[in-house]
């Protein structure tokens, strides 16, 4: 979000100035891991699916500006029972959006998508244009994008903090100096209970572990254009998510639990950064059940974290105290 929204600002002609406490495209927050998903069926709520629509435009303009492929548009599943949350949802928002999908059932499931071990009672909407983000070469792009329309960006720079002026503007202390500017916009990610403990937001930062496992059968059923991304909601309600390999023959598959069953939340300071057996034990679980021919030697896993709300839905807006 924060480079994104230097890039954004300054290609319209403001004066920007960035503060990151880290160094460039870091694995410290939640925008790191080589892959995040993009859909446009979204099964969380149709109202997200003008965003997504917009969002897709800004992504081809940052892919035709840096010359750099961010998005992979391999297709997706959105799989489960009938009655899933993920298959209702995403069946409504397409609907409500008139986004191009198919319904398929569990045989054709199998038949595109042979690596999959799934019931008979399982369906998925299948959406052609989702797909998969580049994240951290997305984050370096956004930057490189936004020093070019004219950004300053500080790395390792930790803002310590921020306060209104009475002339209203806005001034930011860090380890080095202090800045005045007309506007502040604040995307702290696991940082935002801190950095705006005084809206009382209720966020809760969780601990997430992602993995890539080698198949011992090969990568190839498992590469862009034969396998897509996934998410499955089982009937325990558990979603296990997934991607195609994009890391060549030899990096592995990636899997993880979107919100996993051993959550852990605190401080983004304090939460593990190491990868427990236990973390590995349950995502081989899910595996095994899901996608048998993935269960070879892990080659890859780091954890990473999610900024929570109690209705999981985005909090986006003007301070309601300080407009500025």
């Amino acid at each position: 979000m924060g480079s994104a929204t230097a890039w954004q600002l300054a290609r319209r002609g403001r004066r920007v100035l960035g503060l990151e406490q880290f160094t460039p495209a870091h694995d410290r927050g939640s925008s790191h891991g080589r892959t995040r998903v993009i859909r446009q069926a979204y099964f969380e709520h149709p109202s997200y699916v003008p965003l997504l629509l917009r969002a897709y435009e800004l992504w081809h303009e940052a892919e035709r500006e840096s010359g750099r492929e961010l998005l992979t548009l391999c297709g997706g599943l959105m799989m489960g029972r009938p009655d899933s949350e993920v298959v209702t949802g995403s069946v409504r928002s397409a609907q409500e959006h008139c986004l191009s999908h198919e319904l398929l059932d569990a045989a054709e499931i199998r038949r595109r998508y042979p690596p999959f071990r799934i019931s008979d009672d399982t369906v998925a909407l299948f959406e052609a244009k989702a797909g998969l983000v580049h994240t951290e070469r997305a984050v370096q792009t956004h930057l490189d994008l936004a020093i070019r329309a004219g950004a300053e960006l500080h790395f390792e720079e930790p803002a310590l903090s921020w306060r209104a002026t009475s002339g209203g503007g806005v001034e930011v202390t860090t380890r080095r100096t202090t800045y005045l500017a007309d506007r502040l916009v604040i995307t702290a990610g696991p940082w935002a209970p801190q950095v705006l403990c005084d809206l009382n937001l209720s966020l809760v930062v969780e601990r997430q572990v992602l993995f890539w496992f080698q198949p011992p059968g090969g990568v190839p059923p498992y590469l862009p254009g034969h396998f897509p991304i996934y998410v499955y909601e089982r009937p325990d309600g558990l979603q296990p998510y997934g991607f195609p390999a994009t890391d060549g023959l030899h990096g592995g598959v990636k899997i993880a639990w979107f919100r996993t069953p051993l959550v852990e939340t605190g401080a983004p300071e304090t939460l593990a950064r190491e990868v427990r057996v236990t973390d590995e034990a349950s995502i081989r679980q899910a595996v095994r059940d899901l996608l048998p021919g993935l269960d070879g030697e892990r080659v890859h896993a780091e954890t990473c974290l999610y900024t929570c709300t109690p209705d999981l839905n985005f909090v986006l807006g003007r301070h309601p105290e300080f407009p500025q």
